[in-house]
């Protein structure tokens, strides 16, 4: 189907734009930006070079996709934004390219970014997950899959989210969050497990209380993580869920956040 493309829009003859795309007036679009098909650009959007756009993405007014790196190490290479399909970019967002050439910036399906939140250079976001008003996501990070940040919450540089994790409003964090709890508080600190979004996911009650013995042992007991992780692997049911925490935890290099 052809493309609803306004006049007043300043698109690069450079650019690759898919089908039924409906693009507004004063967006402003670069030659190296590829966009795909059902995509929908609000008013006064900008999509910079690098930016690799999926399909049924809607972008709305003042958001800037592609934007050039806040890191004192970048010198001007090429890089990309990767965004997926059927995101939703609400308003005066901004999403930064990675920092040097080869680097990826990656979106990935079905996440909702809402109004001013901000995600930065080389952060790597998985599917189905909800950034709340004016979070800010620094360099670096790692977010997995049905992760849930409330409004202004702060993550960063090179921390990791694990699944289906929560943050709570206002929460500011430098060490990982992991797979299927909910964390805030300050300083942050544990708060139970994510038992709503579980549910929605179908994971059994069962497996649900293995999790939360799994967690009991980390934030606790009198043990160091390592022990924890012993006793986990000893002590609580195996399934995949378990193994995706164990996995985690053996993975962390900032550690994690307290058991307070």
């Amino acid at each position: 189907m052809a493309n609803d493309i306004s006049p007043r829009a300043e698109i690069s003859p450079k650019a690759r734009i898919g089908d039924n795309c409906k693009i507004y007036p004063f967006v402003y679009i670069e030659d190296d930006v590829v966009i795909g098909d059902n995509c929908i650009i609000y008013p006064f959007v900008s999509i910079l070079n690098g930016t690799r756009m999926g399909n049924n993405n809607t972008v709305y007014q003042g958001a800037v996709l592609g934007a050039i790196p806040q890191d004192f190490e970048f010198v001007g290479e090429s890089s990309e934004l990767i965004v997926g399909d059927s995101n939703i970019i609400r308003e005066n967002v901004v999403i930064n390219r990675a920092t040097h050439t080869g680097g990826q910036t990656v979106i990935g399906n079905s996440n909702f970014l809402m109004e001013g939140s901000h995600i930065s250079h080389d952060t790597k976001v998985g599917d189905n997950c909800v950034f709340g008003y004016g979070t800010k996501i620094a360099g670096d990070c790692l977010i997995g899959n049905h992760v849930i940040f409330s409004t202004g919450v702060i993550a960063n540089a090179k921390t990791r989210v694990g699944d289906v994790a929560m943050i709570q409003a206002g929460t500011t964090f430098s060490k990982d969050i992991p797979p299927y709890i909910i964390a805030g508080d300050k300083p942050v600190r544990y708060a139970g497990i994510n038992n709503v979004i579980l549910d929605s996911l179908h994971v059994e009650k069962k497996v649900e209380k293995h999790i939360a013995n799994a967690y009991r042992l980390v934030f606790h007991g009198q043990t160091s993580l390592l022990d924890a992780i012993l006793q986990i692997n000893a002590q609580v049911p195996d399934s995949k869920e378990i193994r995706k925490i164990v996995d985690f935890l053996e993975a962390s290099e900032n550690g994690i956040i307290s058991k307070i």
